[in-house]
């Protein structure tokens, strides 16, 4: 077996292992609202971070925090992040009687900090229907929560499940992950950190030569660059030329490996210490937007020129620049000099081969969710990670004709069939007709009929005729704390972010009106209200 086949299996059994899964003690979800921060407490704790060690237990600890920020454009994911922490570090003293700074600088705990918000347009409409709880959008593969019932798993509870890998190696360490991307590493996961700072890259095996930048289209990305030296200490820079690369980083000496950055990253408790500090006028304000790589990792790793240099190509006044990096350089001189134990900034190698899942545009869950009915190896880790042993799980579906190679989760149909590859979870019916390459989820009605590669979501339909959609259609159902809904449209083939502002055939309004409409929904009592109906009406299908 391959070294990195070996990394794989390993970060499998820790991902898989239900009596205990490898998890962060706490566990903190930014949100855009209180509500879906409710939500998140709830169903976090329910599931996947539910306490294994009797009633008395603390951690595995959920703080989910909306981010309430003044400015109209939010804060970031810099100041975002250390908002966040110090919103969930008060949470945890006024819920637990935990002072989570002091436990997290002591080194007993892990914590992972997951950023959630954001409007989700090129997922569009899967969003729309959560009532903007981007992060539940549901995958067409069920969990079984405490209450011993089957659901579908959401994308950020998929995401706690992988990253938890990453907590047995960050004791005192505050990790930032972001809530749509799945992965599995082919470098290890289990290391001691060298550095106050390490953002996670796929690092390349060979020296950077311009052939290999132009290869790998390094230009596109923000790249991470690590020193041919010992100290392993890297740097940041942003969508250049190889040329121009090398002349940014030269104050790493001989450069060794880069790759790009995932933006995911780790820091200790005493930088982020440290960074709350700096940042202590515009946390208490509510004001303001910084970014963790234009704004921390950059000006604390690039010499000023050549920062100033990147930050004009983003139409950033040179003065501007110059003052921030003076500023982050001040932090930076102090802050070393009293903790020198570790390095500022490192990296985390995932591995050039790592498994990617991406959930972030409609394109992508389409084409991440059908693999759960194909063939080949990355398929098969993928149903691995969800812990799928067999096409058909938890079903009555007796009496249908259903495709070898289509998979059925929690599903009850009385007749009917299901084509090649087609996808289901939670899907009850006194027919089905499902194409090829349909993905169905959350969905009840007396007759459920699916074209070819149609997607449709979180639907609870009690008419006689039931749904009929197309090939390549997409609907999905947008709910009410009344239980009254909307069907919203769209087809596979159009990207939400580009028709954002229209208004698509079939439908009353544009995604941006929904969004707009969904602004500060009770999403947990929507939720709750959903699950009633479905109950309903698959009680009177006779199911």
């Amino acid at each position: 077996m391959s070294s990195s086949n070996a990394i794989i299996e390993s970060a499998m059994a820790a991902i898989t292992n239900t009596t205990s899964p490898a998890l962060f003690d706490v566990t903190i979800i930014c949100t855009t609202d209180d509500f879906q921060a409710a939500y998140w407490m709830d169903r976090l704790s329910k599931g996947i971070c539910m306490h294994r060690g009797g009633n008395g237990a603390i951690y595995p600890m959920v703080l989910a925090v909306s981010e309430d920020w003044s400015s109209s454009s939010g804060a970031g994911n810099g100041l975002g992040t250390l908002y966040a922490y110090q919103k969930a570090c008060r949470v945890a003293n006024e819920m637990y009687g935990v002072d989570l700074a002091a436990e997290l600088k002591a080194g007993k705990i892990s914590a992972a900090l997951y950023h959630t918000a954001g409007k989700g347009t090129r997922l569009a409409p899967l969003p729309a229907s959560e009532n903007n709880n981007k992060p539940g959008v549901k995958l067409p593969v069920c969990q079984q929560l405490s209450d011993g019932t089957y659901e579908p798993i959401t994308v950020l509870e998929a995401v706690v499940r992988q990253t938890g890998i990453y907590a047995s190696s960050r004791a005192g360490r505050l990790s930032v992950f972001w809530g749509d991307q799945i992965f599995i590493p082919t470098s290890p996961f289990v290391y001691t950190p060298t550095h106050h700072v390490d953002i996670m890259c796929t690092l390349e095996q060979e020296p950077p030569t311009a052939q290999i930048w132009k290869d790998k289209g390094l230009e596109k990305y923000g790249v991470i660059a690590v020193s041919g030296g010992d100290s392993g200490d890297a740097a940041q820079v942003e969508k250049v030329d190889h040329a121009t690369a090398m002349r940014m980083l030269k104050n790493l000496g001989d450069i060794g490996r880069v790759g790009p950055s995932l933006g995911s990253f780790s820091v200790s408790a005493k930088i982020l210490e440290a960074l709350c500090e700096e940042f202590k006028t515009e946390l208490a304000a509510k004001d303001g937007k910084l970014d963790t790589d234009p704004h921390f990792w950059m000006p604390l790793t690039l010499p000023q020129d050549e920062y100033i240099s990147l930050m004009s190509q983003k139409g950033v006044e040179h003065d501007e620049s110059r003052a921030h990096h003076v500023r982050m350089t001040k932090m930076k001189v102090a802050f070393l000099a009293a903790n020198p134990e570790l390095g500022l900034f490192g990296a985390v190698d995932v591995g050039s081969n790592a498994c990617w899942w991406d959930y972030g545009l409609l394109k992508l869950y389409i084409a991440n969710n059908l693999k759960l009915s194909q063939e080949g190896p990355d398929a098969d880790l993928l149903r691995r990670f969800f812990g799928v042993a067999s096409r058909i799980m938890n079903s009555e579906v007796s009496d249908v004709s259903v495709d070898g190679t289509a998979s059925l989760f929690s599903c009850k149909a009385k007749s009917g069939s299901v084509g090649a590859h087609a996808t289901m979870a939670a899907v009850e019916a006194q027919e089905i007709q499902i194409g090829d390459d349909a993905i169905v989820v959350n969905c009840a009605a007396k007759k459920i009929v699916a074209g070819r590669g149609a997607v449709l979501y979180n639907i609870v339909d009690e008419s006689e005729e039931g749904i009929t959609a197309e090939d390549g259609d997409v609907f999905v159902s947008v709910g009410n704390v009344d239980g009254s809904s909307m069907l919203l449209k769209s087809k596979i083939t159009i990207c939400g972010g580009n028709a954002w502002k229209q208004v698509l055939d079939g439908n009353i309004m544009s995604f941006e009106d929904v969004h707009t409409q969904n602004r500060d929904a009770d999403v947990s009592t929507i939720e709750k209200k959903r699950k009633e109906l479905f109950k309903k009406a698959s009680s009177s299908f006779g199911l």
